[in-house]
């Protein structure tokens, strides 16, 4: 070992077919792009949103200089087909006469 500071993340990202996870090893000091960099490349052939697609920790949105902790994951998220509030009052409105 080198003697520098390594931590480990996880890269998420979903769809309504599959999820994909990947575990990365890291520099401490790296920050949630560079650790997505570190998976985007050992993951060949992975059509993500890699550069585009929102980021976030355990459910909260975070820029991509953050610097995460040992163990967090890193969540790529993707866009809402319909916004769950509206699809709800929708199905919960009454019918009209």
């Amino acid at each position: 070992m080198s003697g520098r500071a390594l931590k480990r993340c996880m890269v998420a990202y979903a769809t309504a077919e599959w999820q994909f996870l990947l575990p990365v090893q890291i520099d401490a000091e790296a920050n949630i792009a560079e650790v997505i960099a570190a998976a985007r490349r050992s993951a060949p052939d992975a059509a993500l949103p890699w550069d585009e697609a929102p980021v976030g920790i355990f459910g909260e949105l975070r820029s991509r200089d953050a610097v995460p902790a040992d163990g967090e994951r890193i969540e790529l998220y993707r866009p809402l087909a319909q916004d769950p509030r509206t699809r709800r009052r929708a199905r919960l409105r009454p019918p009209r006469r």
